[in-house]
């Protein structure tokens, strides 16, 4: 039997004996683990996010193009209706479904999807009203420019902030990566805008010639995971490099986060994608990983289950098949841990739920909801 383990980083930091060794086997339990994890749902088609509803019910997001309700741990077999046509190929299709802060009183899903063809598709942003099983009134409010030809790297994460507008996260279409460094353009971006798609008047870059006026922040490779922390107001996001360099950053409005002028990680065919790892005017990342884990979803702990977890960070590592857990000190990494690597599994989405669980969602075509509880 093998157990957990524990990598450190700038910092040590000290946990009990139980949670240290060797690898996993993939069907077993760790040993003295302290956590169990309980199945909710199977059968879904490449799960790639969800939604907590105010009724207790949640909502699930499959990239082919389908959003599933499930309600009191059953899944329902009619898909909600109304969700619009999507570009699902490669890496594009369905991916976000969120609540505006208001729903309980308007009723609005927020939708993110890839559109268009093989030859001209971009990341949309679309609103609708959900009565629980269908959308009605569908709206698209926003379009990411210029249309691309590759059907990969769209971002596609939706955060709501206090003050009622929505970052949207964009990727850099692969083959335009040059486009994350300038700014008359959507690609490789944190965009900012309005619950109605208009701009908000204090954007960083409203009225700079040149520069579109939805860009929050730019300089981004792909964003898979975004997040505000409530309690110290910080906004984190995470996003692939290529072999090598994910990152997470602490992500502020106006600032240029490199890509791919400084990169820690190396293109596909080995080369260098930049002899730079730091330059002037450029954020560093507030932890990178080489070689990659490839982040997927992100949530930051503050619930009431697992008080040694608070605080702490946690992304699905598709290409490691764990959840990587960040352990925070006064905002600084202190260290990390792999979770869940006894489930062999790719895991796309994970987020904390409002009983104070960590939820989880593997992704393939048999994909499964799975409810992290304490252990007793």
């Amino acid at each position: 039997m093998s157990k957990r383990k524990l990598i450190g980083l700038a910092l040590t930091i000290s946990l009990s004996a139980a949670s240290l060794g060797a690898a996993l086997a993939q069907d077993e339990a760790p040993e003295n683990a302290d956590y169990r994890i309980v199945p909710v749902a199977e059968s879904l088609d490449h799960p790639w996010s969800m939604t907590f509803l105010p009724d207790g019910s949640m909502l699930i997001v499959e990239l082919s193009g389908q959003i599933r309700s499930i309600k009191d741990g059953v899944l329902s077999s009619d898909p909600v209706a109304g969700v619009p046509p999507v570009f699902f190929r490669s890496q594009g299709g369905l991916f976000e479904a969120i609540l505006h802060p208001e729903f309980a009183t308007n009723s609005l899903l927020y939708l993110s999807y890839a559109h268009g063809t093989a030859d001209a598709n971009a990341l949309r942003v679309a609103r609708a009203r959900f009565d629980g099983a269908s959308l009605h009134d569908l709206e698209v409010i926003f379009e990411v420019e210029p249309l691309k030809d590759t059907p990969v790297h769209y971002g596609g994460r939706l955060l709501f902030l206090p003050d009622g507008t929505l970052l949207v996260t964009t990727g850099d279409g692969f083959d335009y990566r040059e486009h994350a460094q300038t700014l008359d353009n959507h690609l490789g971006k944190i965009l900012r805008i309005n619950d109605d798609g208009s701009v908000p008047a204090d954007n960083p870059f409203v009225g700079r010639e040149g520069a579109l006026p939805q860009i929050w922040s730019y300089g981004h490779r792909n964003v898979q995971g975004i997040l505000r922390d409530d309690v110290s107001g910080r906004v984190y996001a995470h996003e692939h490099g290529a072999q090598g360099g994910d990152e997470i950053n602490i992500v502020e409005p106006g600032k240029n986060y490199g890509w791919p002028v400084i990169t820690h990680g190396i293109d596909y065919s080995g080369a260098r994608v930049s002899p730079f790892v730091e330059y002037e005017g450029m954020e560093q990342p507030l932890l990178h990983w080489t070689p990659s884990i490839a982040p997927a979803g992100f949530t930051i702990y503050r619930g009431d289950k697992f008080p040694q977890w608070q605080g702490d960070l946690f992304a699905g590592a598709l290409a490691g098949q764990h959840v990587r857990r960040v352990h925070l000190v006064d905002g600084e990494v202190a260290g990390q841990e792999e979770l869940f690597g006894e489930l062999g599994q790719r895991i796309r989405e994970v987020r904390t739920g409002p009983d104070g669980y960590l939820y989880l969602l593997t992704d393939k075509e048999n994909g499964s909801l799975l409810r992290v509880e304490p252990a007793e």
